[in-house]
C-alpha cells in the first residue's frame, strides 16, 4: 500500500551540477563490511575476502559454479579468529595455496593463513606465517602479490610507514618460508613502500606512493644467480607530477613495467609503461597512457594483466561508479586501442576499478563501495574471447536483534549488550526494521508530538529516505512508514530534520538534486497497517543540497546551512527561508560570515532572552563555521549583521553546539580534535555568550574517553551529548563551566570508545513524557530513559 500525496513545488533557479569533489570527498562509510576487498581465482573458484567486520572476524567466502549458476561453498576464518582481526585484507593463490593476509593478526604484528584444497574440494588452513623482526602495527600482510612461483607480503606501515616487503618462498615440501626483505634503501617516513606489489619470479616491482611528498616512486629488483634480490633501479613519473601517488599500482613481466599514477593532474590518472633494455639492463620509458574520455577518472587506480591484455582501473569514472579499461598489447609492447568494461547495474560511489582477479574461465570484480561501504562482488566468465557482464553476490549483514517489551534495566553497568550508567533501554529496533536496506545507516533525527493525539513520534535520517516512529508505546515502539530521498538525488550519509508547524522540513548533503523536502506530519495519524511508502508534501528548490537546516519556531524561519550543488547556496552560509506558511516557503536573504570561515557546519537560531539586553528580542544565530564561533543578528533578513566572530585553542572543525536556556551559555563540539590528536579526550567547549558582541570561551570539558563528539542538546540544566563510539552521554550543567557526566549509554556494543564516525550521531531529550530518542549510526534507533541518581545518606 502506498500514500499518494500531490506534491506542490517550489522553485527558483534549478541549475543542473553535478559536484564531483563533494562526492569524492565523502568519508569512508562507517558501516563499511569490506566485502569484496580482495579477490582471487583458483580454478574453477573464485574466491571474496570480507576483512573489515567490526562485530565478527574478517571471512573468506569460497564460490562455486553449479547447476543453479555460482553459489557460496566454503567460508574461511582464521583458526585463531578474533573480532575485528582484519582477516582478509589479502588474498592471492600461487602453486594451489590460498594466502590470505591479515594485518591485525597476533596482537597487531600481521600474520599470512596458508589454506590447501583437498581432493573433495575443500579448503583447510595449513599453517601460518609471520614476519621475521615484526612489530605491531607494521601491516604484514595487508598487501599480497604472487608470481612465478612467489609470494610478496608488504607491511607498507612499518617503520614509521617507510615500509618494507617480504619475499616468501615455498620448499619443495610445501612449507612457506621468509627468503628476504626488501626496503627502499633511502625510505623516508610515509612513503608507503609496499603499499603495491607485483612479481613474474624474475622480477619484482614495489611501489612507494607517499614518496616526495606523494609524487610516488617505484623500485624494481631482479633475482641474481645467487637467489638474491637487488635492487636494479627506481623509477619515477616524468616531470612534474606532485601528489601523482605514482606506484599505487603497478605490474610486471615479459620485459614489461607499468605503474599507476592515479591521482596525476588531479585524478585525472595514468599510467606508466617501460620495456628492459636488455643491453644495458636499464628500464627505459615506454609510453604514458590515459583515460580516452578524460576528467576525474582516478586511472591507474589498479593494473592486471591477463595474457596479453592489460585492464586498468578506473574508480572515479561515469561520477564514482568507475569502470576499468582493457588494452591489447603486441609482442613489441605497443597498446591497441583501449575499450572500456563495466558490470551491469552501477551506481554512483560504487568504484568500479580497484579490485580484480582474473582466471582461466572465470574472474570476480570487487566493489567494496557498494551497498554504502558494506561491499559486493560480481562473478564475470570468460566466453567467445570476451567477458560476461556478470552476476552479483553478497554477503547477508549480522545486524543487533531488536528489544521490545519492556525496559532493559541498566544493572551493573550494562543493559543487554550495551554498558551504560544510570540510562535504561525502553526499546531499540535495528536499521534493518525501520526500513534501511544492506549498508544503510540512520544518522540525524528530530521529535514530533502530535498535538491532537497527545502522540510522540521519531523522525529519523536515513542514508536514503527519512523513516517515522510512533511511539505512543515507547516500549514496542511502531515504524509506520518511509519518505524516500527525492527522485534524481543521490543517497548521502548527511539527512537532516527539523519540525514547524506539523511539518517536518528535511535536507540532505551531497545528495545532489534533493531540494528541501517538506512533510505534512498529520498524514501519520491514518497509518494503522503495514509500514508506507510516503511522498513530500512539497518540495522546495531554493537550495539543491544542504549539510542541515535551522528552524526558529517562534519567528517561522528556516536557514539551511553549507548548501551546496545548486539553487542559492549563500556561500555556504546562512540560506534563510520564510516558512510561515508552511508549504509554501519563500527565500528572504543570505548570511555568510566575513570572518574567514563563511560557510557554517550547523546553527542554532533563537529570539534571544538573555542578559544582553542590546539585543533582547532579537533573532540571533550562532555559527559552528568550521574553523569558528559565529554570532549574527538576523532580525533584519535583508540587512543581517554579524556580531562577533571567535576561534579557539586546537580548532579543527567547528561543528555544532547549543545554548543553554537562560541564554548565558552556549555548549559547542569540534568534530575532529579527537581524530588528529589535538586534544586527549572528548572534548567540549563552554562560550559565556552573555555579551553577544564579546563571547569569551569560558572553560573546556574533557571526558575520561576518547570518544570523537557528534551533536548535543541542552534541555534544562542537563546536556546530551551524542559521542559517537561512546553513545549517549549525559551531563549536569546546574555548574555552568563545570559539567559533570551522571549517566550514559553506549550504543555501540564492540570495540574502544576511539576516535571515529560510527556510532551515536544524534539523540532528541525534548519528549514530555522524558523518553530520550538516540540514533547510532549502522545499530539503529534507540529509546532510553534517565534514571534519577539517589540522594546518598
Amino acid at each position: 500500500m502506498k500514500l499518494r500525496r500531490k506534491v506542490p513545488t517550489v522553485r527558483q533557479s534549478i541549475p543542473t551540477l553535478l559536484v564531483l569533489l563533494a562526492l569524492a570527498s565523502q568519508p569512508s562509510h562507517a558501516s563499511a563490511q569490506g566485502f569484496g576487498g580482495a579477490v582471487a581465482v583458483s580454478g574453477d573458484d573464485v574466491i571474496i575476502a570480507e576483512a573489515l567486520n567490526e562485530r565478527t572476524p574478517g571471512y573468506v567466502y569460497v564460490y562455486r559454479r553449479g547447476g543453479g549458476g555460482w553459489t557460496e561453498v566454503q567460508r574461511l576464518a582464521a583458526s585463531d579468529a578474533a573480532t575485528s582481526d582484519g582477516f582478509g585484507q589479502a588474498v592471492a593463490v600461487v602453486g594451489g595455496d590460498l594466502l590470505v593476509g591479515s594485518s591485525g593478526a597476533a596482537g597487531g604484528l600481521g600474520a599470512i593463513y596458508i589454506f590447501r584444497r583437498d581432493d573433495a574440494g575443500v579448503w583447510t588452513e595449513s599453517g601460518t606465517l609471520m614476519a621475521r623482526d615484526g612489530e605491531e602495527g607494521d601491516g604484514f600482510g595487508r598487501v599480497i602479490a604472487v608470481g612465478g612461483g612467489v609470494a610478496l607480503a608488504s607491511a607498507s606501515a612499518s617503520r614509521d610507514g617507510r615500509g618494507a616487503v617480504h619475499v616468501l618462498t615455498r620448499s619443495e615440501t610445501g612449507e612457506w618460508s621468509e627468503a628476504a626483505r626488501l626496503m627502499a634503501a633511502d625510505g623516508q617516513p610515509g612513503d608507503g613502500f609496499g603499499m603495491a606489489a607485483a612479481t613474474d619470479g624474475e622480477f619484482i616491482v614495489v611501489g612507494a606512493p607517499g614518496s616526495a611528498g606523494g609524487t610516488g616512486a617505484a623500485h624494481v629488483y631482479r633475482r641474481g644467480t645467487d637467489g638474491n634480490w637487488l635492487e636494479m633501479a627506481t623509477v619515477e613519473p616524468e616531470g612534474e607530477a606532485p601528489s601523482a601517488r605514482f606506484g599505487m599500482a603497478v605490474a610486471v613481466g615479459g620485459g614489461r613495467l607499468l605503474v599507476g599514477a592515479p591521482e596525476q593532474d588531479r585524478y585525472t590518472g595514468a599510467v606508466y609503461g617501460y620495456v628492459l633494455d636488455e643491453s644495458s639492463d636499464e628500464w627505459e620509458a615506454g609510453g604514458r597512457y590515459r583515460a580516452y574520455e578524460g576528467g576525474l577518472t582516478g586511472f591507474g587506480s589498479s593494473i592486471v594483466t591477463d595474457g596479453g591484455d592489460i585492464w586498468i582501473g578506473a574508480p572515479m569514472a561515469g561520477v564514482l561508479e568507475g569502470r576499468y579499461y582493457v588494452a591489447s598489447t603486441d609482442a613489441d609492447g605497443g597498446w591497441g586501442a583501449l575499450n572500456s568494461f563495466a558490470v551491469d547495474g552501477l551506481a554512483r560511489r560504487d568504484q568500479m576499478g580497484s579490485v580484480l582477479a582474473l582466471g582461466a574461465s572465470a574472474g570476480v570484480v570487487g566493489l567494496p563501495e557498494d551497498d554504502f561501504g558494506m561491499g559486493t562482488a560480481v562473478i564475470i566468465e570468460r566466453r567467445d574471447g570476451g567477458w560476461t557482464r556478470g552476476v552479483k553476490v553478497a554477503s547477508e549483514v549480522a545486524g543487533l536483534d531488536a528489544i521490545t517489551g519492556g525496559d532493559v534495566a541498566c544493572e551493573d553497568g550494562t543493559a543487554d549488550a550495551f554498558d551504560c550508567d544510570y540510562v535504561d533501554i525502553v526499546s531499540f529496533l535495528p536499521v534493518d526494521q525501520i526500513g534501511g536496506e544492506r549498508g544503510v545507516e540512520v544518522n540525524d533525527m528530530w521529535g514530533w508530538t502530535d498535538p491532537v493525539t497527545g502522540t510522540e513520534w521519531a523522525l529519523v535520517g536515513r542514508y536514503d529516505g527519512t523513516s517515522f516512529i510512533d511511539l505512543s508505546d515507547p516500549g514496542s515502539p511502531r515504524y509506520v512508514g518511509d519518505l524516500p530521498l527525492t527522485e534524481g538525488a543521490n543517497p548521502s550519509v548527511w539527512r537532516d530534520i527539523k519540525v514547524y508547524r506539523d511539518h517536518a522540513y528535511i535536507v540532505s548533503d551531497g545528495a545532489g538534486e534533493h531540494g528541501m523536502q517538506i512533510f505534512d506530519l498529520t498524514q501519520l495519524r491514518d497509518v494503522t497497517g503495514p509500514p508506507v511508502t510516503f511522498e513530500a508534501t512539497a518540495l522546495y528548490w531554493g537550495i539543491h543540497s544542504a549539510h542541515n537546516v535551522i528552524i526558529n519556531e517562534e519567528t517561522g524561519f528556516a536557514y539551511t546551512v553549507g548548501s551546496n550543488g545548486g539553487g542559492n547556496t549563500c556561500g555556504g552560509g546562512l540560506h534563510m527561508v520564510d516558512i510561515r506558511d508552511p508549504l509554501n516557503p519563500v527565500f528572504v536573504g543570505c548570511f555568510t560570515s566575513q570572518s574567514g570561515a563563511p560557510a557554517s557546519h550547523d546553527a542554532m537560531c533563537i529570539t534571544y532572552d538573555g542578559p544582553d539586553e542590546e539585543h533582547r528580542g532579537s533573532e540571533i544565530c550562532f555559527g559552528s563555521n568550521g574553523r569558528m564561533f559565529s554570532i549574527a543578528d538576523v532580525t533584519d533578513k535583508s540587512a543581517p549583521v554579524e556580531l562577533a566572530a571567535s576561534d579557539y585553542p586546537n580548532t579543527s572543525y567547528t561543528h555544532q553546539g547549543w545554548i543553554d536556556e537562560a541564554h548565558e551559555y552556549f555548549y559547542m563540539n569540534d568534530e575532529i580534535d579527537e581524530v588528529d590528536g589535538s586534544v586527549p579526550s572528548t572534548r567540549t567547549l563552554i562560550w559565556d555568550v552573555r555579551d553577544l558582541d564579546d563571547p569569551i570561551l569560558a572553560a573546556e570539558h574533557f571526558s575520561e574517553n576518547r570518544a570523537s563528539d557528534h551533536n548535543l542538546y541542552i534541555r534544562g540544566d542537563l546536556m546530551y551529548q551524542s559521542n559517537y563510539r561512546s553513545g549517549l552521554r549525559i551531563l549536569d550543567i546546574s555548574d555552568r563551566e563545570n559539567p559533570v557526566e551522571i549517566g550514559f549509554l553506549d550504543t555501540v556494543p564492540y570495540g574502544e570508545d576511539e576516535p571515529g564516525f560510527a556510532g551515536s550521531w544524534s539523540n532528541y531529550p525534548y519528549f514530555k513524557s522524558g523518553i530520550i530518542e538516540v540514533t547510532s549510526g549502522k545499530e539503529g534507533v534507540f529509546v532510553v530513559r534517565r534514571v534519577p541518581r539517589g540522594l546518598i545518606p
